[in-house]
């Protein structure tokens, strides 16, 4: 297993505007990251650098520990041992699935050629399939049979370039963790470039967070989405809710009441919550059973309902739109006056 260190990275558009500015990066030996952000933040041009497809304009980028580019070096594409797979697979359309896969398996022998497609075949789910044509399979086959063949040769490193935006949603996660598994299984250290923050919380070991060309954080899903560096990855990375407040001791004062916060922060600044650490009753409820309760006075604007929960909107005087996420069936209807209050720990970031 091979890892990935990008260092000072930047890389401009042939007129100067520059696209990464001095971007550092490292993904582990066997783990499967994700490069997540807004479109025109520097993700395909920090891929295309990362496969020999551009020439960083300063900088080094090193698989394994060695230099595949930097000062004086510029390994070719076709010598970094770097699979990719595309957004829409790019399968060859005259040939059939099986010598899709062992397209990328010259100079070995027929026998070890067919050995590797079929193992290959077998670890994508698709064993039963190496007969037939590309126009045979649903979109989510196809991408797995790219996805077999970008493993085929072995590589040291392996690029998904938003490979699941072309499906449709029901596909999307199964083919997620299928692919994930795949990965695991062939050993392979990989990069997910995707500006879908489900895909990404939901299938890397490590997310980092692109922002105007540089990386704004980066960490485990769970450290992303608990504990944001700022209120715009906050925001980026799934719902937030951003309240102004005042911090004293561990304890932040906002409209909606005191909130918990994480270490010894003190003076103005922004408390960061998720939707689910919200919670809703209806107003009228709340001032029969304490006037005294914490929280703020609302009216449910909209509801969102997806099956395995509900989402709030929310306009709440002195406090702007909120949403707040509950799970099973909605409890409020849009126009409902409601009091909404705080539950658990926030992160807070100074203004």
């Amino acid at each position: 297993m091979t890892d990935l260190r990008i260092t000072a990275v930047t890389s401009s558009y042939g007129r100067g505007e520059r696209v990464l500015d001095g971007l550092d990066l490292t993904v582990g030996a066997g783990e499967l990251a994700a490069v997540l952000g807004p479109s025109g933040c520097g993700k395909t041009t920090l891929l295309r650098v990362v496969a020999g497809f551009v020439a960083p304009d300063s900088g080094e980028v090193s698989l394994g520990g060695r230099i595949v580019s930097g000062p004086g070096v510029h390994v070719p594409p076709e010598r970094r041992g770097v699979g990719i797979v595309a957004q829409e697979g790019a399968l060859f359309p005259h040939l059939s699935v099986a010598r899709n896969v062992a397209f990328g398996l010259t100079g070995t022998k027929r026998a070890e050629r067919a050995e590797r497609t079929a193992e290959l075949l077998e670890l994508v789910g698709l064993g039963a399939y190496g007969e037939r044509m590309p126009h045979e399979l649903s979109g989510g086959q196809q991408q797995r049979v790219a996805l077999a063949r970008a493993l085929a040769p072995r590589p040291a490193l392996v690029l998904l370039d938003e490979p699941f935006s072309a499906l449709d949603s029901a596909l999307r996660a199964g083919l997620r963790s299928d692919v994930r598994a795949a990965l695991r299984t062939a050993g392979a250290t990989a990069v997910l470039v995707t500006h879908d923050q489900e895909e990404a919380l939901s299938t890397a070991d490590r997310v980092a967070v692109v922002r105007d060309g540089k990386i704004a954080q980066c960490g485990t899903p769970e450290e992303l989405y608990h504990r944001p560096i700022d209120p715009w990855v906050a925001s980026f990375v799934g719902d937030a809710v951003l309240l102004a407040g005042t911090a004293d001791a561990g304890t932040a004062t906002t409209a909606l009441g005191a909130v918990r916060v994480e270490g010894g922060a003190r003076g103005s600044g922004t408390v960061v919550l998720r939707p689910e650490q919200l919670r809703l009753r209806s107003a009228d409820e709340a001032a029969d059973t304490d006037d005294a309760a914490p929280g703020a006075h609302g009216r449910v604007t909209e509801v969102r309902f997806h099956g395995h929960d509900a989402l709030f909107l929310l306009e709440v005087p002195d406090v702007g739109r909120v949403t707040v996420r509950s799970s099973g069936a909605p409890e409020f209807r849009p126009g409902d006056r409601v009091t909404v209050s705080t539950a658990g720990e926030g992160t807070f970031h100074h203004s």
